[in-house]
């Protein structure tokens, strides 16, 4: 390994003296002596990519510790997230506040800051949540264009700065590499630069076991540029950064390395990957790197050297600060950093409530939604939209919105492509870089294709709005791969997770504006393909929806029954009511378009829309979950009409009464239960 000395600067732009092996060998001993003791993790992608780390932390990287949030630092992605402990070592020696030595030992245990894998909102400095391989790509993909669009509107002044990415040869095998590469190669993020861990080794083994892909090679064929380099080579290491930095396209450096580099015995083998090294070969490691001090100890000039790194980024910080105070925009970018919606957001949604109110459409919730979007388009400039290709049937285009493309980024809306896991991940990107709302589309049913990336979105509770249509076998002639029928049950199991399913026009107006003020939840908006009948009259500045369900129709006489049902079944639960009504039984129909906000209501409130009668759902879905509200279901229990298999092809309608999802159907599952 080259030992040359590395150099960086002050504050006042002196040079400072680094000797890059001691800081590189301060990360590897933190992290082999954290794996130990917590007798769990992976130590060697740490003690690998240590001279990478190094020579990006401390030569390139604008970050200011005292500032972790600071909106115009570099961002660095952790893709490869099993390696925590090298962002752990890094927080911890350029000086987070947060991170101590404390901390470090206590790698892995109940409530500390150093988690087995990287947690967004729980440790400060850390980006985004990784561990599931491949989302940090995606990740850095959404925030290095969220950089770009940020800068279109503000300029250098206020947004210029990087996105770096680490991503390990599990990275790239993963499926949602690809999306996420190919994406930012049309795209032209040249502001993006992926450091991978070319260590040739994944748990099984030697890599050629299971790949043989160049990735040098297929980044460049998805328009990037890519080199290799001896990532143990600080010179190679800083030379290659530098000229990414200079590209006109994102780039990939491929930094061949020695997973667990200094074991004497388990460098370069998978069972340096995922498990403690053990005190004999901790020991010699110590050795090897002339490493001689105890577990946990990094000498005063070596630590002083690493905070030096930490400090660097002060003036860069200040000068910045000084062009934030003085920006035309300030006052717009704050408020978008926060998060905050603008004063207009409430009477833009009541003007778009009044004029369903007045035209009483039959629509398709999913075009109900795309007057939503069009009517917010104007007062909410941080709504950045997008569609997996299918943006025709999505309907998730304003009208006046221009498309995001390579090297003009001004627009707010962007065509991710045949890509749902992609899309999703970037959105997460997009909404952990600050600036934006963002929201995207594509069929309920390939929610399976992007579902790691939304548990990602609730498990770092990330306003990032799904708009998922064609929600049912009312999709029709496309048959039952595209029918989703167990989909919202898998949706409404995510903690954290918003699953909005409007029966109108109205509804569908209150449940977007219940996911944009939502700051700290993913939602689903669960939109119909089918035209469903306008059932609100009403134009209440109240939200219904906010309560997750009410009483949409009351029960004519006394209230002997109720018919539960969500979307676009609510038309047809008002429809088996009338039914009833004829015969002389009165029920009533509740909507519940969010459970989540309704359990969280009273359970008198809960009580009330449920009654406590005779209760009956009705939902074009299987029936896992709805035991909640009807109790045991059968005929002595609650009654259930919906799907318990997968659709068939053919016209919506004809579907619907192939399975007996019918008005009819719904009134004689209430009466059997009278």
């Amino acid at each position: 390994m080259e030992t040359a000395t590395a150099r960086t600067t002050t504050n006042d732009g002196a040079a400072i003296a680094i000797n890059h092996k001691d800081m590189a060998n301060a990360i590897r001993a933190l992290a082999m002596d954290a794996v130990e003791k917590a007798n769990s993790g992976h130590p060697g992608m740490p003690m690998g990519m240590a001279d990478v780390a190094t020579v990006l932390f401390s030569q390139f990287l604008k970050f200011d510790p005292q500032h972790p949030e600071w909106p115009d630092r570099d961002r660095f992605v952790l893709s490869a997230g099993h390696g925590s402990m090298l962002i752990y070592a890094l927080l911890y020696l350029t000086g987070y506040p947060q991170m101590t030595i404390d901390e470090i030992q206590r790698f892995r245990q109940i409530d500390s800051k150093t988690p087995g894998h990287p947690e967004h909102g729980h440790t400060l400095g850390v980006e985004t949540t990784t561990g599931p391989l491949g989302q940090g790509v995606g990740n850095a993909v959404g925030m290095a264009l969220a950089e770009r669009m940020l800068n279109a509107r503000h300029g250098d002044a206020l947004v210029d700065h990087y996105t770096y990415c680490i991503a390990g040869d599990g990275c790239l095998m993963e499926g949602i590499s690809q999306e996420a590469i190919s994406l930012a190669g049309h795209l032209k993020l040249s502001k993006l630069i992926l450091l991978f861990d070319d260590n040739h080794i994944s748990i099984d083994g030697s890599t050629d076991l299971t790949v043989s892909d160049d990735q040098v090679a297929r980044f460049q064929a998805s328009g990037w540029n890519a080199t290799r380099i001896d990532g143990h080579d600080p010179e190679a290491i800083a030379k290659a950064i530098a000229a990414a930095k200079k590209s006109d396209r994102p780039s990939m450096i491929a930094c061949r390395t020695t997973i667990g580099f200094g074991a004497p015995k388990k460098a370069g083998t998978a069972s340096a990957h995922g498990s403690p090294l053990g005190k004999e070969e901790i020991a010699g490691a110590r050795e090897q790197l002339g490493w001689k001090y105890p577990p946990f100890e990094v000498p005063l000039d070596i630590l002083g050297a690493w905070r030096k790194v930490g400090a660097r980024g002060q003036g860069a910080f200040a000068d910045w600060t000084q062009r934030h105070g003085a920006a035309a925009s300030r006052a717009e970018f704050d408020r978008t950093q926060k998060g905050e919606l603008p004063e207009g957001f409430a009477a833009a949604i009541n003007d778009i409530k009044n004029a369903f109110a007045k035209e009483a459409p039959k629509l398709a919730t999913r075009q109900s939604s795309q007057r939503v979007i069009d009517g917010l388009n104007a007062v909410l400039p941080e709504l950045i939209g997008g569609s997996a290709d299918l943006t025709g049937s999505n309907l998730t285009k304003a009208k006046a919105a221009n498309p995001v493309k390579p090297g003009d980024y001004s627009g707010g809306y962007i065509y991710y492509g045949v890509r749902e896991h992609g899309m999703a991940a970037a959105m997460n990107g997009i909404a952990l870089h600050g600036g934006f709302i963002p929201f995207g589309g594509t069929f309920l049913c390939f929610t399976d294709y992007a579902r790691p990336s939304i548990r990602l979105s609730a498990l770092m509770n990330q306003r990032v709005v799904y708009v998922m249509t064609h929600d049912s076998i009312g999709q029709g002639e496309d048959g039952p791969t595209h029918q989703p029928v167990e989909h919202l049950a898998a949706l409404r199991a995510i903690p954290n997770m918003l699953v909005f399913r409007p029966c109108d026009s109205m509804e569908t107006a209150e449940c977007w504006a219940l996911a944009l003020s939502a700051r700290n939840q993913p939602s689903i908006l669960s939109l119909t393909r089918q035209a469903v009948p306008h059932l609100r009259a009403d134009a209440a500045v109240a939200n219904h929806c906010a309560r997750g369900g009410y009483i949409i129709r009351p029960a004519e006489g006394e209230r002997k029954a109720t018919i539960l049902a969500t979307g676009s079944e609510v038309s047809i639960a008002v429809e088996a009511q009338a039914l009833l009504a004829q015969e002389g039984i009165g029920a009533a129909v509740a909507s519940l378009p969010c459970w989540e906000l309704f359990d969280q209501q009273s359970e008198a409130y809960r009580n009330e829309v449920l009654g406590s009668g005779v209760r009956v759902a009705v939902e074009a879905m299987v029936s896992f979950g709805w035991e909640r509200y009807l109790g045991p279901i059968g005929p002595k229990g609650g009654g259930f009409v919906g799907m318990t298999g997968f659709g068939a092809s053919a016209p919506g309608p004809d579907v619907y009464k192939h399975f007996n999802i019918t008005p009819a159907a719904v009134a004689e599952a209430v009466k059997a239960r009278l």
